[in-house]
Order: C-alpha cells, then sequence, then structure tokens
C-alpha cells in the first residue's frame, strides 16, 4: 500500500476545497496546507503596508519578510504572531488576493514555500495550481468544480455566519470575477491538470464529496483505477 502521498486539490474560488482538503487530511491522517490561504496573507499584508501590487520588487521584499503559517491542521491562518483566519475570506479580499497572485514575484516565493512544506508527502494541499505547477508529480490529484451561483451562495453563507455584511448578488458578482480573473492571469492561471479527477460538487453534498474522493486515494493506494 503507497503511503505518504501528496494530494493535490484544485478548482475555483468557493468550490469547497479549504473544507474538503481539511476534512480528506483528518481522514487520512495527513497534514493540511491551504495554499490559497498563503496569498490572502501576502495580499493582507500588501493592504496594510500599502504596497503597490503591481511592483515586482515591493512585492518580492514583502514576501521575504512574511512569516505565514497554520495551526489546527490547517483551520488557523496565522501573520506572524496574528490569527488572521477570519480578515481573509471576504469578497474584496478574494479580489485582491488575484491581483497578488498574479505576480511572478509573489508566486515564486509561495511555490518554494510550498514545495518544502509538502516535499515529505502526506499531505493534502489545495490551491488554483497545486497539481499543474507546484507538484505536477503528485500521486492523487482533484479538480472541484460547481456553478458560480452554488459558489457564490455557499461563500455568502460562510460570510453571514461570521456576521460579515454581505449581499447575495454581489457575492456572486465577484466569484465570477474571481473565476475570470484566475483563468486569465499569464502566471499559472487556474487549470484542470490532466490526470486530475473532477468532481463536480454543484449537487453535491460535503459528505458525498468527501466520500468520492477517499474512494480515489483509496483505489490509488490499493493498486486500482480510482476515476482517472
Amino acid at each position: 500500500m503507497a503511503d505518504k502521498l501528496i494530494i493535490a486539490i484544485d478548482g475555483p474560488c468557493g468550490a469547497g476545497k479549504s473544507t474538503l482538503s481539511k476534512l480528506l487530511a483528518q481522514r487520512l491522517g495527513y497534514v493540511n496546507i491551504n495554499t490559497g490561504a498563503m496569498y490572502r496573507c501576502v495580499a493582507l499584508a500588501a493592504q496594510r503596508g500599502g504596497v503597490d501590487v503591481d511592483d515586482e520588487q515591493a512585492l518580492a521584499q514583502l514576501c521575504a519578510g512574511l512569516d505565514i503559517h497554520f495551526s489546527d491542521n490547517g483551520a488557523t491562518v496565522w501573520l506572524g504572531d496574528e490569527d488572521v483566519t477570519t480578515q481573509l475570506r471576504t469578497p474584496q479580499m478574494s479580489m485582491l488576493t488575484s491581483k497578488v497572485a498574479s505576480s511572478p514575484a509573489v508566486r515564486q516565493a509561495m511555490l518554494y514555500l510550498q514545495r518544502r512544506l509538502g516535499a515529505a508527502g502526506g499531505v493534502v494541499l489545495e490551491g488554483r495550481d497545486i497539481g499543474s505547477v507546484v507538484f505536477p508529480d503528485a500521486q492523487v490529484k482533484f479538480y472541484l468544480n460547481a456553478s458560480a451561483e452554488a459558489r457564490g451562495r455557499r461563500r455568502y453563507e460562510e460570510l453571514v455566519a461570521k456576521g460579515m455584511p454581505v449581499k447575495l448578488d454581489e457575492t456572486i458578482t465577484a466569484i465570477r470575477r474571481r473565476d475570470a480573473a484566475d483563468s486569465g492571469r499569464e502566471c499559472a492561471p487556474l487549470v484542470k491538470a490532466d490526470d486530475a479527477v473532477e468532481i463536480d460538487a454543484t449537487a453535491l453534498s460535503i459528505e458525498q464529496v468527501l466520500e468520492r474522493m477517499l474512494q480515489v486515494v483509496h483505489a490509488y493506494q490499493n493498486g486500482v483505477d480510482g476515476g482517472r
């Protein structure tokens, strides 16, 4: 049986990657690495510091001084000694993150960190270019998708539950804009890796998607074609 796999979960904003990567890691006894949160931390730090997101040199300097880490198996995101988890998920931060993530300097810095964190295996990494760029040789890859409307509603409900003043239509619009920005950028755009197992979660519950992912992982571990 294969062990210490590198599992990549890619897909657009709001598809449930963060929730499912945590659950999958828990079920497998793996470490969860939320790479999207890393870019959100850079965006938050840039906003706070008044850094021009079009200035490559300034972004490179910013990244060099950042301390980004996780606790609670990826559930809590730290920027230095500050828990910034709840500050990273707003629609405004999502759009700024897309701009920051198109920076070659930022992607190079995060690529180095992500590969260092995941190199030993036994990890579940989620993002937008994990299977295509960060770990193209990952043993198991997923591309998690859902309609913009479904993803927007889920994100809206998450934000409302946290007491944030958001509107459903604006949240869905922000999701669509983020999709266009992520897919259209020149540097590491959002794409489905050729060997990734795609799961459309529009009409599925989190539990149903998780069970499908576990089936694929266990099939791989047992040398069976898991749905590729």
